[in-house]
């Protein structure tokens, strides 16, 4: 058995789901397309990984790829399967990725039977041509609809995914994103700025994107983290928002260099101090040591908390000059602008 028994915080626990609809042409994460029956199969493979291993947890989440895709019995088989074998918290944040492709009413209270009280819904953009534009079917009106089917099922803590940097977007239609997200009254927010990588759909056809420039997603960076701000969203990391004590306890682990176990193909852990993946045929990769001070530097700078001082050897006060660091107190941070050319900021520091 791989134990993670002695630890100050419970680790998390990680399902990678790689079934989608379709391919977005943005995205660069392992995925296959879904066909009904597929879950079944590769819902016992993970059944039967997670006997090598034990430990205790706070936290479940599953990500894809499309978890909501499957049918919602496998993922109650799952998590049947990890309280069973597993010491999962009574107060544990389970939570389920979600496209608002599917009319998930149905499945919204099976999840919530099954102890999930948080979902991540893949907006984007509350602006249809700006979602139809990364390849999405669905829109605004569905992304509501699956909002409001997860309410009505008992699950209130929502998050929505924001991205920056779109085809066709400008600073105005991002205002129409917030003002939506003001109305649905969610309670987390995920913002990434579109980066292109080689190998997808939108690599190929670069040229012909109209995508805003570097110095107009920048400003729609710092737009963001006002404007969610002004409607009662407080930024704890560099891409992540949220009202007050709705922080997405998983992700944080990542971040703060808490064990989390990940389970699937492509499923990334960091466990016993040592980091490793699944590939795509289940085969356990090692990936490197981890928790060393240039990670606890790297990881901690994007938190808006930063780092202790201490932790850097190198001087830093021509960064705080140049305002892209601040002090507070024994701790040093990231400003706005220092968070939009961390890995500039970063390397100065490790």
């Amino acid at each position: 058995m791989k134990g993670c028994e002695e630890m100050s915080e419970k680790a998390g626990l990680y399902f990678h789901i790689p079934f989608c609809k379709s391919k977005c042409p943005y995205c660069d994460f392992y995925s296959k397309k879904y066909c009904r029956g597929d879950e079944e199969s590769y819902t016992d493979i993970l059944l039967g990984e997670m006997n090598n291993y034990s430990g205790s947890f706070d936290t479940v989440y599953f990500g894809g790829g499309t978890p909501s895709i499957i049918e919602p019995e496998c993922i109650g088989r799952l998590l049947d399967g990890a309280r069973a074998h597993f010491e999962i918290d009574e107060n544990s944040e389970i939570t389920i990725e979600c496209n608002p492709r599917e009319d998930l009413k149905h499945s919204f209270k099976k999840y919530k039977s099954y102890g999930i009280n948080r979902v991540s819904i893949g907006m984007q953009s509350a602006v249809d041509k700006e979602r139809f534009a990364l390849g999405r079917s669905a829109g605004r009106a569905e992304v509501e609809r699956t909002v409001n089917a997860a309410r009505e099922a008992g699950i209130e803590n929502i998050s929505l995914d924001l991205m920056l940097g779109i085809p066709n977007q400008t600073e105005s239609s991002l205002d129409t994103s917030f003002e939506f997200i003001e109305k649905m009254n969610v309670k987390h927010i995920s913002a990434y700025m579109l980066k292109i990588e080689e190998g997808t759909r939108f690599s190929e056809i670069r040229d012909k994107l109209v995508l805003p420039d570097e110095d107009t997603v920048s400003k729609m960076y710092i737009k963001t983290i006002a404007s969610l701000k002004d409607i009662g969203f407080e930024q704890y990391e560099i891409s992540n928002f949220a009202k007050p004590s709705y922080e997405s306890r998983h992700n944080l682990k990542y971040w703060t260099l808490v064990p989390y176990l990940g389970i699937g193909k492509t499923a990334h852990s960091f466990w016993e101090g040592k980091r490793f993946y699944y590939d795509e045929n289940m085969n356990i990769i090692p990936d490197s040591g981890g928790g060393d001070i240039d990670e606890r530097i790297m990881l901690g700078l994007r938190l808006n908390r930063g780092i202790k001082k201490e932790l850097v050897k190198k001087p830093f006060d021509e960064l705080i000059k140049l305002g892209l660091l601040i002090e507070k107190d024994d701790r040093i941070a990231l400003t706005p602008e220092g968070m939009l050319v961390s890995n500039y900021v970063i390397n100065e520091l490790i």
